[in-house]
């Protein structure tokens, strides 16, 4: 394996590359509420397109089994191209609420072609220890969501359409990454033909149903948390004038620390198992929230 060392480190700087993507809508909410007129309910039109195009884009990549019937770099590449494409066409000038909708759902569609195949070429490349490889590679997937706020707060007197033209060059620049240094895996078992029947009968695995199920739930309540942390934010702000900080940045520190998180918890996962180290995990974020709601309520 000695001579994969150097894939693993392409893989993450790629997926932090195109997840960028992901959220670059979010860190110009408010340009994008003023430059197009929208209705302060856009954030949740937009916020919501991008996760319903993921699923969608999940969905048919699986039951089409595309990353098995073709190389999974070149299905990477493409869809970085293609989300990034789809990215910079927020900069049309004639663009409504329903296009821009149009635009972030197709964002999100081909970023199922990145986040999870991404995945996939880590596991073609590691049979063993693929619990704390993929660890980083979500642990990327964190840091590309909260980038385009990091961006924001650094360049907050920069037009806001570099923000769209930094993500979109740098999802091109990963893409390109992986199709010329990635090749496929020695552990890859590809596929010639659809195999509709593959999605389904993957299903039928007791243990990955459970672990399936626990992940849907738990993105839904993820993402909800990442979209709100910089209205959150914004609204503490306007309750306590006095209280002065840049709530883009922070708002990059806020999800970004979850980057962190995910490799800790890749080691810990080595060492206790991913079944402990997840209910580990659970009891102590709800004992953090119950202090803090205490606190809340407390005045």
């Amino acid at each position: 394996m000695k001579k994969y060392t150097s894939i693993l480190p392409i893989i993450v700087i790629s997926q932090f590359c195109c997840t960028s993507l992901w959220f670059a809508g979010n860190g110009i909410m408010k340009e994008l509420i003023t430059n197009f007129h929208l209705n302060s309910s856009a954030l949740a039109h937009l916020t919501s397109s991008v996760q319903f195009g993921f699923i969608i884009g999940t969905l048919l990549f699986a039951i089409l089994t595309i990353v098995d019937r073709f190389p999974p770099s070149k299905v990477f590449f493409f869809s970085a191209l293609l989300g990034a494409l789809f990215n910079i066409g927020i900069l049309w000038k004639g663009n409504s609420l329903e296009s821009l909708i149009v635009l972030r759902f197709l964002t999100g569609f081909f970023l199922a072609g990145i986040y999870p195949v991404g995945m996939k070429i880590a596991a073609d490349y590691y049979d063993k220890g693929l619990g704390k490889s993929l660890s980083f590679l979500v642990g990327a997937l964190v840091l590309g969501t909260a980038f385009p706020h990091l961006m924001k707060g650094v360049i907050d007197a920069i037009s806001w359409k570099h923000i769209l033209f930094t993500t979109s060059f740098i999802a091109v620049l990963g893409g390109m990454l992986m199709l010329f240094f990635v090749p496929d895996g020695p552990y890859r078992k590809p596929s010639k033909s659809i195999n509709l029947s593959a999605f389904s009968r993957v299903f039928q695995n007791t243990n990955f149903k459970s672990a399936a199920f626990g992940y849907f739930g738990h993105m839904w309540e993820l993402y909800t948390f990442w979209a709100f942390v910089p209205i959150l934010l914004d609204t503490y702000s306007n309750l306590y004038p006095n209280t002065t900080f840049n709530i883009s940045i922070l708002s990059f520190f806020i999800i970004g620390i979850g980057g962190l998180g995910c490799v800790f918890g890749g080691y810990l996962s080595q060492k206790y198992g991913t079944k402990k180290n997840c209910i580990y995990n659970i009891v102590f974020i709800w004992l953090v929230l119950r202090v803090f709601t205490l606190n809340f309520q407390g005045g």
